[in-house]
């Protein structure tokens, strides 16, 4: 069994919680994996992998996703969301749009970002919650991360959504801490919803209430692995060729745009995943190879 489902998680699960759950249901035999930490309190979209589809993790990580979050001005928190405890509250005053566009324009595009002293980052060997619940001050350095996308709408008299698009390590609770720094009334993030994670989309995730209720949907609802890498340009190999790249040895194609590729062969079925050789644009190398077998 390999492939991946398309979750949508529910409130009060662990991303660990849910693959305990999958794995129930397809037996230990079966290597189970997720792409994507969502928080306990947050729902959406959660790719669970599956198989040799777990090899294929690591490029969702740099996938684009997409969240739909509800912030609340004038309380901040322990934990930049609803799920820590108030640390300051005070009336939000009266907010124009300009005013708040302006807070939100620098939050857009490529910008440095402090992460949430509650997280699952490490300092110095130890996750950054494990350091706050026990008291311990530790002084974040800013990191990277990119805003592709960022939209937002009054939805309440102390209230505002956000619509986001970003990518790889950014955490829309640290979004609403600083649109509240910068407004002069803190804010915390009081719901997150992912809307998508790649080619993987909340439209078409399964809620895994119903596959826990009818665990006969898991074999339909199996997307197949290549579904991670959809973008990449996909080509048919022959026989010969596949016996090479199975062995691990490169092979010779026609010329071709990019550094990647995902070789098929005749049944359709996701060989290998190739990188081009810089010495010579014909030759591709195979970094993946997957075979068939229970696991």
């Amino acid at each position: 069994m390999h492939g991946f489902l398309n979750l949508d998680k529910p409130t009060g699960m662990t991303s660990h919680d849910v693959v305990a759950s999958v794995r129930r249901m397809v037996g230990r035999g079966i290597k189970v994996g997720h792409a994507g930490t969502l928080d306990p309190a947050a729902t959406g979209v959660l790719p669970i992998a599956l198989g040799q589809a777990t090899r294929l993790i690591e490029y969702l990580s740099d996938a684009r996703k997409g969240y739909r979050g509800l912030v609340r001005l004038g309380i901040t928190t322990t934990t930049d969301d609803a799920e820590g405890e108030i640390r300051s509250q005070q009336p939000v005053p009266p907010l124009t749009d300009a005013q708040i566009e302006a807070a939100v324009a620098p939050l857009r595009g490529a910008i440095m970002q402090v992460p949430p002293h509650y997280s699952a980052l490490h300092h110095q060997g130890r996750r950054l919650y494990d350091l706050a619940r026990a008291g311990e001050a530790v002084t974040l350095p800013p990191r990277p991360v990119m805003i592709h996308h960022l939209a937002w709408h009054r939805s309440g008299e102390d209230t505002l959504s956000l619509e986001v698009t970003c990518g790889k390590g950014t955490y829309i609770r640290a979004l609403a801490r600083d649109l509240g720094a910068t407004l002069g009334c803190g804010a915390h993030l009081a719901n997150l919803e992912r809307t998508f994670v790649g080619h993987f989309t909340l439209a078409n995730a399964l809620p895994l209430s119903k596959l826990r209720n009818n665990p006969d949907l898991l074999t339909d609802a199996l997307l197949p692995p290549e579904t991670a890498i959809a973008d990449w340009t996909a080509i048919i190999v022959e026989d010969e060729q596949a016996q090479r790249i199975t062995h691990g040895m490169p092979v010779t194609l026609p010329p071709m745009t990019g550094m990647y590729l995902r070789a098929h062969c005749s049944d359709q079925s996701l060989l290998a995943l190739l990188k081009r050789q810089e010495a010579d644009h014909h030759v591709w190398q195979p970094i993946k190879v997957f075979r068939p077998g229970p696991d």
